[in-house]
């Protein structure tokens, strides 16, 4: 057998339609400009604590908006909330009111 230097794994499929979505709902109320963001990494590239730590808020979003809940926490707890994200963002979404947002959630 050929070693080909990975392993498979079982399949991380997400099951969209049994997932809990009401925490995004819930950020969606308090936080409108979360349904702004596309993806594209610009809070993530430019972040200080991601370079030190696994912190992404557009990895936070994506797994709200999947109904992923308990990937969240550990993501937000490094955030210094020093802005940088919100300054690059090309669609003006105020990213420190959104993680604050996602922590009132959170009850952190």
């Amino acid at each position: 057998m050929i070693d080909f230097g990975y392993s498979l794994t079982p399949s991380s499929t997400i099951e969209i339609d049994d997932a809990d979505l009401s925490l995004f709902d819930e950020l969606c109320a308090l936080e409108p400009d979360a349904i702004k963001c596309m993806s594209c990494g610009s809070c993530a590239a430019s972040c200080t604590a991601g370079v030190f730590t696994d912190v992404n808020l557009r990895k936070v979003l994506l797994c709200l908006q999947r109904g992923q809940q308990e990937d969240v926490l550990p993501q937000l707890k490094s955030c210094m909330l020093c802005g940088k994200c919100y300054i690059v963002c090309p669609r003006g979404i105020n990213t420190r009111h959104l993680i604050l947002s996602i922590c009132k959630i959170y009850n952190i």
